[in-house]
């Protein structure tokens, strides 16, 4: 049995020690500064792009001139290979290291892939040579994309588990399936009957849910998290510009910009920190981070000289980030993102905070 006021002093230290906690940046799910890591090219390559980074900060994207898939692993960057023809690109790597993507055939045809321990398996089409394309891939290996339909007629949203199941549309000729979750819930575009508008779907227990735009006519969603929030672009009302979106539950939440007209979110953590890329008030395009309710500029977090990061694509739980940008050199280049906390020991001497947690400490021991 606690006395009451026992209990209101440790709820009390628990509180100071919050409110403290939350004046410092990282400790709020934003970091303060980035340690930027160069991915370089494969040899025969002149630059590179960043499209997924998973748990442990493996980064897949691809290569050119020629287009060809890579995995960044520990320090080093290996070619994945393709299906028999001259290109590859990869979008996407789970936390098994499972990676997504799409590569041409001996017959020039472009097919989704994924890849398992550096074995590539087509995963075909829906109609035979008919193209498909891999974009995203959850923690069981379920893949989305679209493939092109009988005759090239239309391309539709697919979700492959160990056969290509069409997603339909939302009642027009075209889908496009961009990301899925652990849960299995994908989310995409779709054009609307009659092909007046292409809007952001979610798909889940098969049905696809039209989730508007933010007063525009076109709407496009472009990655999921295991909580369901989702995150994209939409044209705002007139359709001169875009924004990036929140959707969580019922509504898209308009993110803004970084001073332009234009941005699009690209990515979303378990936390729920968003990255991608905003027209600046200077008109060119920067790569950002929206988190606890700001937009910052990723140019202003990073200690390295000389770069100008264009786009941040996806971001893992850990808060790595990966894009591309321009190196000191002025070359395109892929780059990953380490986020660098404050020290346990500037933490600490924080005033008042050690105080605090001290106090917390013994009242949370004598419970």
């Amino acid at each position: 049995m606690h006395s009451s006021s026992g209990v209101r002093a440790g709820l009390w230290a628990m509180v100071w020690s919050g409110l403290l906690l939350a004046s410092v940046p990282w400790a709020a799910g934003a970091a303060t500064t980035y340690t930027l890591t160069d991915l370089s090219v494969l040899r025969g390559t002149t630059y590179s792009f960043a499209n997924g980074v998973n748990a442990t900060g493996q980064v897949v994207g691809y290569c050119g001139n020629g287009y060809h898939s890579f995995l960044y692993a520990n320090g080093t960057m290996q070619d994945l290979g393709g299906l028999g023809g001259s290109s590859s690109l990869a979008n996407g790597i789970n936390d098994a290291g499972q990676v997504v993507g799409y590569a041409s055939n001996s017959a020039g045809i472009y097919h989704a892939y994924r890849s398992t321990s550096g074995s590539m398996q087509d995963l075909g089409g829906f109609g035979g040579s008919n193209g498909s394309f891999g974009r995203g891939i959850n923690a069981s290996g379920q893949v989305v994309g679209e493939a092109y339909t009988v005759g090239n007629a239309a391309a539709h949203a697919f979700l492959y588990n160990s056969s290509m199941q069409d997603l339909g549309t939302l009642g027009g000729t075209n889908s496009f399936a961009l990301a899925i979750n652990s849960s299995g819930q994908v989310v995409g575009s779709a054009d609307t009957s009659g092909n007046a508008a292409r809007h952001a779907f979610l798909y889940a227990g098969g049905n696809m849910q039209d989730l508007g735009t933010l007063g525009g006519n076109d709407s496009h969603a472009l990655a999921i998290n295991a909580a369901g929030q989702i995150v994209g672009d939409s044209y705002v009302s007139g359709n001169n510009n875009w924004h990036a979106f929140l959707y969580a539950g019922s509504a898209m939440q308009d993110l803004g910009t970084l001073g332009g007209l234009y941005s699009t979110a690209y990515a979303i953590n378990a936390s729920g920190q968003v990255v991608g890329h905003s027209a600046t008030s200077k008109g060119v395009f920067d790569a950002f981070i929206y988190a606890d309710g700001q937009m910052q500029d990723l140019n202003s977090l990073i200690s390295a000289t000389g770069w100008r990061l264009q786009e941040a694509v996806s971001i893992n739980d850990a808060g790595q980030v990966v894009g591309v940008g321009y190196n000191a050199a002025g070359q395109t280049r892929a780059y990953l993102l380490t986020p660098v906390p404050l020290p346990a020991a500037a933490l600490l001497a924080l005033p008042g905070l050690g105080i605090v947690l001290l106090r917390s400490r013994r009242w949370l021991s004598s419970r």
